[in-house]
């Protein structure tokens, strides 16, 4: 018999903004013993000294995390021009220096290379997985890390503002899987000045804004009050990228079991990846066919 979770069943999303100076894993944990949750995650890592939106799926809500997962997203960030560093941010060692420092002109028009489908190689200090190792501990160890270079697409990255000639504030809309220090790193050897990341700010994440968000510093401070619970943000908020479907009530247990079955659709087509509302609760996510969801994931709220 499989043992029961300790804990409160809540299904929903709790959308923090995360400090500086503490990993995504600490928030989602902090989260979890805050709301006495049983079960938690995020949606999207940010580096420790990141801030901004980190989206905690609690419950049934982990079943929909790679639908926020993989919509776009958009950062703020600082670039320190003139160094490079090992990391690629402003926590590591100084590798590289150049007294070069582009013009704003030449910034503008080297941002074009990093928009619509490129590639990139992720950082050596990474969570990217080299033989079952994870790339950072590898790098840390002392050892020679390489690579491979992936897919991105980068909808949009313009210049903010040039406080100085070493810095220039950037905005970027990017897809799932997307480094920012990479993109500093590579804008500053394309424009032959170096560079890295000195600050990052994840500013929205799919349907999730920083605006609204709750500070780490609330949640410490509301911890298992009943005013944090006011704070959760339905199931369904993060199925925003996907066709809604509705499930008329005969076809409610033939997907709680798993089976095909009707559905009444306004804007799906066929082979789409949709989710089914009964009474406006999440039960389903499937693909759409032929008046039919076939169900993959099936979603059980308390």
């Amino acid at each position: 018999m499989a043992r029961k979770r300790k804990g409160r069943a809540l299904s929903g999303w709790l959308i923090v903004d995360k400090p500086a100076g503490i990993t995504s894993t600490a928030v989602v944990n902090k989260v979890r013993w805050a709301l006495e949750a049983q079960k938690a995650g995020h949606a999207g890592t940010l580096d420790p000294e990141a801030t901004g939106v980190l989206a905690v799926a609690l419950g049934e809500a982990t079943k929909t995390v790679p639908y926020v997962t993989d919509a776009l997203k958009a950062y703020t960030f600082t670039v320190r021009l003139g160094q490079a560093t090992n990391t690629d941010d402003a926590e590591g060692e100084v590798i590289a220096t150049s007294n070069m420092r582009p013009t704003d002109a030449e910034i503008v028009e080297a941002l074009q290379g990093f928009v619509g489908e490129i590639t990139q190689v992720p950082p050596k200090f990474s969570a990217v997985k080299i033989d079952g190792e994870r790339a950072y501990k590898l790098a840390r160890d002392g050892e020679d890390v390489t690579l491979e270079a992936r897919p991105l697409w980068v909808e949009e990255l313009v210049m903010l503002d040039r406080p100085d000639p070493d810095h220039v504030v950037l905005e970027m809309t990017c897809g799932k899987g997307g480094y920012v220090r990479a993109i500093a790193r590579d804008l500053g050897e394309a424009l032959g000045s170096f560079g890295h990341v000195q600050s990052l700010r994840r500013i929205w994440s799919g349907p999730f804004e920083a605006e609204g968000a709750i500070t780490f510093d609330q949640i410490e401070a509301l911890a298992r009050t009943p005013e944090l619970d006011t704070h959760l943000r339905p199931l369904e908020d993060g199925l925003g990228e996907l066709s809604q479907v509705i499930c008329p009530d005969a076809s409610v247990s033939r997907l709680r079991n798993g089976n095909p079955a009707m559905v009444i659709a306004t804007e799906a087509e066929y082979g789409d990846t949709v989710w089914a509302a009964h009474e406006g609760r999440a039960i389903a996510i499937g693909t759409y066919k032929a008046g039919e969801l076939h169900p993959t994931r099936i979603i059980h709220q308390a």
